[in-house]
């Protein structure tokens, strides 16, 4: 008895000792980085939200489970290992005494019942988890595995110590039930037919088993507190604390300001030399970017959805985290080092790793390159898929806006879409008279803000720099247009005064045009007294109602597909005429994941007489980005396959009449694609893609006539150009 107690105190002891230094480590590396107090306030200011979101996200598993059979797995391993703390404690009580069982429920056979049964959950977790890692072996499927580029020696390890962890617990209760020292006479089923099993080897041999595998047991969880520690499995500690202090915005949110020292930077005082201007040094992250690094679980999920991997781009959302992470703790003890004499005598290895450009390519040494930073989409994938609540984009958009404020390095043919949105206000260079030609094509009058918005006005139509002066996505604003005059909605627009709402700006990193852009539209749109807005396209949408807030600019805002579907819906738009086509709809990632707008396009197909809407396999919050978000409309996609082809021939394998979206930039990059197929002879001739806007004039066309356009047909019936 001695022995073992001395053997498992000793174990214990230094286990704990290890492990908690690394931890203290580990605290002192996230604190390295910036303050995020907004983050720390925000958890002070909603702590029922924050009870609520941890008893999903964590004790539910919410985000885990919508991968069925790895979530299940994972589910019971979390809830057995939480249930399993009770034998842990037994454990530790029988290095004491034999006959040791938990004060005022040590015998009840309810407990011994779920002990047993959570133990054998957390086996066949760890059978479900070895059969997925087989079938999914990196070096055997290479980048179509979700554990390409994961640790994967690692997590075999862990495996086989949770197997351990069962196993000897398993056995030394056996045995205890054979030496007749067992707490619970009845319920803990896998101990007894394991008890079954010992039964033949007698009490002595028994009694040594016993004592054994008490000592083992807790040798094994303690050997496994410690690689858990030194391991990617640390996020078993840290995700709870991630999760808590994620940013909790409806859907994915939008991009935070820049901060330098927790403060949000002011462009007219801020200094490059002494402020953070983006993230140039992995000590330019927050805590929070830290911790991010330290809790990601390499589980893939988020390469596996990510549409620049899928489409053989660099860009791995967890390889950027992994990189950073490794980055960060190669780069530890120079940022731990307590003064310059410290640094000075570190090894030249860790001087090389202090000096590595945080961005840059392999030749200069750089942790993450530039073809993995500029193949964002900023579709939000990763985001949605990321069971521990991991920021991706922030981290990119941050090292984004480093590089074009600080470093001037960005893709060339984005120079250009910069210098238009500084000098003409929209992307293309075209100008503010340009904006309002589109309302001569109509027959009727669309009253253009002059002043205040008149009383009688409900709505500001806020057309977009695409839906005024690109050509495809015009016939949406006309079809808009058309159908909110139809139904009699009283709205106005800005025309020349309207100016780009700074999204490829932001995206790209240009945090100091999109300041200047977004301030410019705060101000006329506070001058207009505008106070409900209605916005064609979605990166519009999603800037002015979830960033112009940032500014001082709050609004009413809703897309234009939420209009129409509440029209219809309430009878005042009545599609009539058939549209007897195959269609199947493309969800706008800035429509779709970043706001939650699903249901209304849909609403509005269901509606139209004779549609049949058949959903593409990627739809809704896992859909399938287009590849014009994150600014990349405007960059040229020279490596791998086009993420906007990738969408078309999933589109193409439903043999649709028609593709419908609500995006004027998945407009043009879908119309983009199919002209492609067509040309190629891949797309029948008839192929279209059209805003679901266009779907419904053309419906309603019977029943209420609507401008004729130069193509002789109703201005929301024309088809897309392809």
């Amino acid at each position: 008895m001695v022995l073992r107690m001395t053997v498992g105190l000793l174990v214990t002891a230094v286990a704990l000792a290890i492990a908690g230094r690394r931890l203290w480590w580990l605290k002192r590396l996230a604190f390295s980085g910036q303050p995020a107090p907004e983050r720390v306030a925000a958890v002070q200011k909603h702590p029922g939200r924050d009870v609520s979101t941890e008893a999903a996200e964590v004790l539910g598993q919410r985000k885990l489970l919508k991968w069925t059979v790895p979530g299940v797995a994972h589910f019971l391993t979390f809830w057995g290992f939480t249930i399993l703390l009770l034998t842990i404690i037994e454990s530790f009580g029988a290095l004491f005494t034999r006959t040791f069982s938990l004060p005022w429920i040590g015998h009840w056979a309810f407990i011994g019942f779920i002990e047993d049964l959570f133990a054998v959950g957390v086996l066949a977790g760890v059978i479900t988890f070895t059969v997925i890692r087989l079938r999914e072996d990196p070096h055997r499927e290479g980048r179509a595995s979700r554990f390409y580029g994961s640790h994967t020696r690692a997590a075999w390890l862990v495996l086989a110590l949770i197997f351990l962890v069962v196993a000897t617990l398993l056995i030394y209760r056996g045995a205890q039930i054979n030496t007749g020292v067992f707490p619970y006479p009845h319920g803990a089923f896998a101990s007894q037919i394991v008890g079954h099993w010992l039964a033949p080897l007698g009490y002595g041999v028994n009694a040594v088993l016993e004592a054994t595998f008490i000592v083992l047991q807790l040798a094994v969880v303690m050997v496994f507190l410690v690689i858990v520690v030194y391991s990617k499995h640390v996020h078993i500690f840290l995700a709870p604390v991630n999760v808590l202090f994620s940013r909790r915005p409806n859907a994915l949110g939008p991009l935070e300001p820049m901060r330098s020292g927790g403060k949000v930077l002011d462009f007219e005082e801020a200094d490059p030399d002494t402020d953070v201007f983006g993230l140039g040094k992995i000590e330019d992250f927050t805590w929070k970017g830290m911790l991010d690094m330290g809790t990601c679980t390499e589980c893939g999920r988020c390469q596996s959805q990510c549409p620049a991997w899928a489409t053989g781009k660099p860009l791995s959302p967890k390889q950027v985290i992994l990189d950073l992470r490794d980055h960060a703790f190669a780069k530890a003890p120079y940022l731990l080092a307590a003064s310059d004499e410290e640094r000075d005598k570190l090894p030249d290895a860790v001087k090389a790793e202090a000096e590595r450009p945080l961005v840059g390519t392999k030749d200069d040494g750089g942790v993450i390159d530039p073809d993995v930073l500029w193949s964002c989409t900023n579709c939000g994938a990763c985001v949605e898929e990321c069971p521990v609540d991991i920021e991706h984009i922030d981290h990119i958009d941050g090292m984004r806006r480093h590089q074009v404020l600080i470093e001037s390095a960005f893709p060339v043919e984005a120079a250009g879409m910069l210098r238009n949105l500084e000098n003409k206000g929209d992307p293309w260079g075209m100008g503010e008279m340009r904006r309002g030609d589109w309302i001569g094509e109509l027959d009727f009058e669309v009253p253009v803000v002059d002043g205040k918005i008149g009383d009688d006005v409900e709505y500001l139509f806020w057309v977009g720099c695409a839906g005024a002066l690109e050509d495809r996505a015009k016939k949406t604003t006309k079809a808009i247009a058309t159908l909110l005059h139809q139904a009699g909605v009283k709205f106005a627009v800005l025309g020349p005064a309207e100016t780009c709402t700074g999204d490829p700006a932001r995206r790209i990193g240009n945090e100091f045009v999109f300041s200047m852009l977004a301030q410019q539209n705060v101000e006329t749109l506070n001058e207009a007294g505008a106070r409900k807005v209605v916005a064609s396209c979605p990166h519009c949408f999603n800037t002015i109602s979830r960033e112009y807030p940032q500014l001082g600019g709050n609004y009413e805002v809703i897309h234009h597909t939420q209009l129409l579907a509440r029209l219809v819906e309430e009878g005042t738009i009545k599609p009539a005429e058939r549209i007897d086509e195959k269609l199947t709809y493309h969800d706008p990632c800035f429509l779709g994941r970043h706001n939650k707008v699903f249901t209304p396009p849909r609403q509005i197909l269901d509606a139209v007489p004779g549609v049949q809407a058949e959903e593409m396999h990627r739809c809704k919050n896992r859909g399938f980005c287009c590849g014009a978000g994150g600014a990349r409309m405007w960059m040229e996609e020279r490596i791998g396959k086009r993420i906007n082809t990738e969408r078309i021939e999933e589109a193409l394998a439903l043999n649709p009449d028609t593709i419908s979206t609500a995006c004027p930039y998945c407009l043009v990059m879908l119309g983009d694609a199919i002209a492609e197929k067509k040309s190629s002879g891949d797309a029948k001739d008839t192929l279209e893609v059209v805003d679901v806007a266009q779907l419904l004039a053309r419906s309603v066309r019977a029943t209420a006539p609507v401008a004729a356009d130069g193509d002789g047909g109703t201005d929301g019936a024309g088809a897309a150009d392809s």
